[in-house]
């Protein structure tokens, strides 16, 4: 039986070790971050504010703003804090509970999609009834099982992973801690590990994707028997939004997830696509393609700031 010498910390490789390149980097991402906060939090008092926005569609793209918050500030701060340290360690404890979060705040985020999916199939399919199917009572339900879903996932993958024995190599080719970049660090055996990470991920994110893409199914349905061009334009518009999150999210998750952890810089370019580049431009995405949002932060401006002027 060999004798292994447990360790208490890891070293994120992060994005780069040449100074000069990692302070353009960290310029480069508070920037990034800087942008995420402002447009979210903007995002979150606009709908917050203004009445006309108190709908099913509005309530739940609140909650995907405040979800975006939550999950660029998972990873972020510990970032731009390595760019700026030598040593770039974090405590094994401090990584199992960012990686938990990181899974958690994404596994929302999937659920929370494929919840913003059924609304809109409601919305097109079922005008007459949109408001008493998509009752206040049902939203605030499918956001509380979106989260509950997503954090028993978490701690499905995350409390057997305390567990685990690191003492080999203690450096993670990654800018943040993930279940998969950990596992190989382990002496313990993981294959039951890696067996609960793949069916979990799984079921969570390709049975959301399912739903999402049955939603669009039912929606496109309805759309193409609908007679004028212009109302076919404007059900998709509705849409649109929506439909840009969703290929921006699943498709770098899903490239992320489904390459082997070697820390590639393709791999991390798709890391940084979810967990930073994607919660910068949703409120983009919701707000340019968005006349009702553009009209809210207009009339906000005007009770706000004219009189000041």
């Amino acid at each position: 039986m060999k004798n292994y010498s447990a360790i208490s910390e890891f070293i994120l490789l992060g994005l780069s070790t040449d100074p000069h390149i990692e302070a353009i980097l960290f310029v480069l991402f508070l920037l990034i971050y800087f942008l995420t906060l402002i447009g979210n939090s903007l995002m979150l008092l606009v709908i917050i504010a203004d009445s006309h926005l108190h709908t099913p569609m509005y309530f739940f793209l609140k909650q995907l703003s405040f979800l975006d918050l939550c999950h660029s500030s998972v990873t972020a701060p510990k970032m731009l804090e390595n760019l700026l340290s030598e040593s770039k360690t974090i405590f094994v404890e401090s990584c199992l509970a960012q990686a938990f979060f990181v899974f958690a705040t994404g596994g929302t985020e999937a659920c929370l999609l494929a919840v913003m999916a059924y609304d809109r199939c409601v919305a097109i399919s079922f005008p007459l009834l949109y408001g008493q199917v998509m009752n206040n009572q049902l939203c605030v339900g499918l956001v509380w099982i979106s989260w509950g879903l997503a954090f028993v996932d978490a701690l499905i993958n995350i409390l057997p992973a305390v567990n685990l024995d690191f003492c080999k190599d203690k450096t993670i080719p990654h800018f943040s801690c993930e279940l998969s970049s950990l596992f190989p660090l382990s002496c313990s055996d993981t294959s039951t590990n890696f067996t609960l990470l793949l069916c979990s991920s799984v079921f969570h994110f390709f049975g959301t994707l399912v739903m999402i893409v049955s939603s669009y199914a039912h929606i496109v349905s309805t759309i193409m028997r609908v007679s004028s061009t212009m109302g076919r334009s404007k059900a998709f518009s509705t849409c649109s939004s929506h439909l840009t999150t969703v290929i921006l999210f699943y498709v770098s998750g899903f490239i992320r997830y489904l390459m082997p952890t070697s820390g590639s810089p393709l791999e991390i370019i798709f890391s940084l696509q979810y967990s930073m580049i994607t919660p910068m431009l949703n409120p983009l995405i919701y707000s340019l393609k968005n006349k009702e949002v553009k009209g809210a932060v207009g009339r906000m401006l005007r009770k706000y700031f004219y009189p000041l002027m």
